[in-house]
């Protein structure tokens, strides 16, 4: 610091206060993780994650049109539980499980040493789920409500996640995706079903769709490795990632 000794002190100043951990400029202001615009599409909440506004969540009042017996027609849910590939012993968490329709075919395929999470934010869903299980007498299945912001299961626990119609109305995404990335097993897999926005001649409202492009694009931020999106559903992707693994 001698050589500051023969400058003056208005030089000397700046140079100071700019030493090491020390700044003349402010730092930069930082980006909203999410916008929200009061003129939107009447089927969304007014709130933008990267672009994409998010959807209304579907209500308990809407539990029929879940068992609606058109449903395999018009999903393959059967096929689509057959391309997860699980098995006996796996734990599964079923997000946004509503009244158990995936749910227990999903209990089915892990089998009594296996777990399934049926989680949702609605306890009304959660009633119909139970009822469901206690029903057709499934032990294996634990019913869970998650927050807004967290699904509330257990850390490095879950072999496969799965969402069925239910991501695109998130409210809070990022944070919903990082409580889920947290649950997973090293390697566990993330799933999405969601119908194709790509496709102009699925019969499902635009908000309620989404893009390969856009689900890639907000997992990002997170450690996940896409790994394929595995075609054959009549009206929707499913778009599989992985939790990174240290090598990864």
């Amino acid at each position: 610091m001698k050589f500051l000794r023969c400058l003056p002190w208005f030089i000397t100043l700046p140079l100071l206060l700019e030493g090491p951990g020390r700044s003349a400029d402010p730092p930069a202001k930082q980006k909203p993780r999410y916008e929200y615009n009061n003129d939107h599409d009447e089927d969304g909440i007014g709130k933008f994650y990267m672009g994409r506004e998010i959807a209304h969540v579907m209500g308990h009042q809407a539990i029929g049109w879940l068992e609606r017996p058109e449903r395999e027609k018009e999903e393959a849910p059967t096929k689509m539980i057959e391309a997860l590939k699980l098995q006996p012993g796996d734990v599964v968490a079923d997000i946004g499980c509503g009244s158990g329709y995936h749910t227990e075919r999903i209990s089915e395929k892990v089998g009594a040493k296996g777990k399934v999470y049926g989680v949702d934010i609605q306890p009304e869903m959660l009633a119909a789920l139970k009822k469901r299980m206690r029903v057709k007498n499934i032990t294996n299945v634990e019913a869970i409500r998650s927050t807004e912001e967290d699904p509330k299961l257990p850390a490095d626990k879950v072999d496969l996640i799965l969402m069925v119609d239910v991501y695109h109305e998130f409210s809070h995404p990022y944070e919903m995706t990082q409580k889920m990335v947290e649950a997973l097993k090293p390697g566990g897999r993330l799933v999405f079903i969601e119908f194709r926005l790509e496709d102009k001649k699925v019969p499902i409202k635009t908000l309620h769709k989404m893009s390969e492009a856009q689900v890639k694009r907000e997992m990002e931020p997170h450690p996940l490795r896409f790994v394929e999106n595995i075609g054959g559903l009549p009206w929707q992707h499913i778009l599989i990632f992985k939790k990174k693994m240290t090598k990864d």
